[in-house]
């Protein structure tokens, strides 16, 4: 087993990330060989389902946990921002209590920072307000905003926007995209993947392994095939390649000779593949792989 290397503040370079990294809890077998990069001044984005492995791999970038093999390349602890699963704020004290103490443990003033931040996401009204009497978007953008008021080198955010009204998700990507203005590398998982189309980068996880990875356009123009757009499910073999989106039926029509669907299927139009498309593709791809079945 491979000795791994982190927390080197030596490295210098044009990325933070990880290369080859495998974490074991016990006999699972949670990330495999997770090769990730985050760029200083961009949004990199980490989705997957339930299971997936994405806060494995982001505790693992923020020094939560260490992996069992392989390197991680971060910054110094103080130069990291880190938001975990739920919003990372204290209940008891009031939001500006709240920045004031995350400021205070990495040396540095709240203020004026702190205020733009909270300007921008719409709590400046609340700073005098009790976190545990906020409402649960504006509790995650407490959360964001005392994980950037020190402007760290790597932000880690782990699904910042998750059960997030519509207009608090509008206002947190605005925090998100002014911390990777400031330069900071940003990286946030999420399992809304019409956001992370927004992302420069992207790695799809699928039980700990890369699904796909590259730009949102680099993974929708790698994915091979036709996505064709029905009103009712296929059946037959075309059922397996099926899924449901919105009020109609997606089905994915492989190259080669499996490309035959036949029926009713064959009244399928096609459509511009997008990149909640691609990963379904790719999952689709592997799952048929494994089962041998007729993926070409």
């Amino acid at each position: 087993m491979n000795t791994p290397t982190s927390n080197n503040e030596k490295l210098t370079g044009s990325w933070w990330g990880t290369d080859a990294v495998s974490v074991w809890y016990g006999k699972v077998l949670a990330l495999d060989r997770v090769t990730f990069r985050a760029a200083p001044g961009q949004v990199s984005a980490v989705v997957g389902g339930d299971g997936a492995g994405r806060t494995t791999l982001l505790r693992c970038l923020a020094g939560a946990l260490a992996a069992s093999e392989g390197e991680i390349r971060r910054p110094a602890a103080r130069q990291i921002g880190y938001l975990p699963a739920g919003s990372g704020t204290y209940p008891d004290l009031t939001v500006a209590e709240n920045l004031a103490f995350r400021a205070a443990v990495y040396g540095v003033s709240a203020d004026p920072r702190g205020a733009d931040y909270l300007e921008r996401a719409g709590l400046s009204a609340a700073r005098d307000r009790l976190a545990g009497r906020l409402s649960g978007g504006m509790r995650q953008k407490l959360g964001v905003i005392a994980a950037m008021v020190h402007q760290p080198a790597l932000l880690i955010l782990d699904e910042p926007t998750t059960g997030v009204d519509p207009v608090s998700r509008v206002e947190l990507w605005s925090l998100i995209a002014r911390a990777a203005a400031d330069g900071a590398a940003v990286v946030l998982a999420t399992s809304y993947l019409d956001e992370a189309e927004r992302a420069s980068q992207v790695l799809a996880l699928d039980a700990g392994r890369e699904l796909a990875a590259g730009t949102p356009e680099q993974i929708v123009a790698a994915m091979p095939g036709t996505v064709l757009v029905m009103d009712s499910r296929p059946v037959g073999d075309a059922a397996r390649r099926a899924w449901r989106r919105n009020a109609r039926w997606r089905v994915w029509v492989p190259d080669g000779p499996a490309a035959a669907l036949g029926g009713p299927a064959a009244l399928g139009e096609p459509v511009q593949a997008d990149l909640q498309d691609a990963v379904t593709v790719a999952s689709l791809a592997r799952e048929l792989a494994m089962s041998g079945g007729d993926q070409q």
